[in-house]
């Protein structure tokens, strides 16, 4: 299973969602900010390439965990998709952000947002055509529980995408995006963000995460099938995608 990444060392008798939560309430007034910069911009692009896999389903209902601010769920709503989203979070603060952006739009009659538990969610079986969820599963405290909740609430034949960093292998984009990601990136996070820890603990969590074939197994253990792994941008990210059997 691995050493657990939790992003504060103290206090102790904190378990990590409940670190997680605090993190993200820190940052959540420079999230969407941060997120935009330290990518690039590309992260956009993920999303995009997400929803128009997500398109081709043509999902009715759509649970987004560690929905954030919203980005994903409006993302997928703004691509043109015929589809209510529920946006499910643990930090309050952010989720307050992300309501603000959804009025903002106009998209408040198609998506809601919703403080909750990846691992205990409440929800019957069989409630969403699809899940989605960008660079949040590696955060899960429990992260087979996790996947077994994401297999139960979605029907069958409903599919999940998941977004979330991987480890390139080339040795170029391997060295240079260890180097933004180690260091350059936690600088510059702790002094805009003011938490000193938010953004060691992301390149530490996502080089604890099991990545590529692993994360697969993991998501077939979990009940899932046709699994595919789909590489973005020399392997710094992937998608997961994988179905509920009919």
């Amino acid at each position: 299973m691995g050493t657990k990444i939790t992003p504060y060392t103290t206090p102790d008798n904190e378990s990590k969602k409940e670190q997680i939560e605090r993190m993200f309430d820190n940052i959540a007034h420079k999230y969407d900010f941060l997120n935009h910069f330290f990518s690039l911009g590309i992260d956009v692009l993920w999303r995009k390439r997400c929803i128009r896999i997500l398109r081709k389903e043509s999902p009715k209902s759509i649970l987004d965990m560690a929905t954030g601010t919203g980005d994903f769920a409006i993302e997928a709503i703004r691509m043109g998709l015929d589809a209510n989203v529920i946006g499910i979070d643990l930090s309050r603060k952010m989720l307050d952000v992300g309501i603000e952006k959804i009025k903002t739009k106009g998209f408040q009659d198609r998506i809601s947002l919703e403080q909750g538990d990846s691992e205990n969610l409440p929800f019957d079986d069989n409630s969403f055509d699809a899940y989605t969820v960008g660079f949040g599963v590696r955060n899960f405290e429990n992260l087979d529980k996790g996947l077994r909740e994401m297999h139960r609430v979605i029907n069958n034949g409903g599919i999940t995408i998941i977004l979330e960093f991987s480890k390139p292998k080339s040795f170029i984009i391997k060295n240079l995006f260890g180097l933004y990601f180690k260091f350059i990136m936690p600088t510059l996070g702790k002094v805009i963000s003011k938490d000193s820890a938010a953004y060691t603990y992301l390149p530490e969590s996502v080089l604890a995460f099991p990545e590529g074939e692993d994360f697969l197994d993991r998501m077939k253990l979990a009940g899932f099938e046709k699994l595919k792994q789909v590489k973005l941008t020399g392997g710094i990210a992937s998608i997961y995608i994988g179905y509920k059997k009919v």
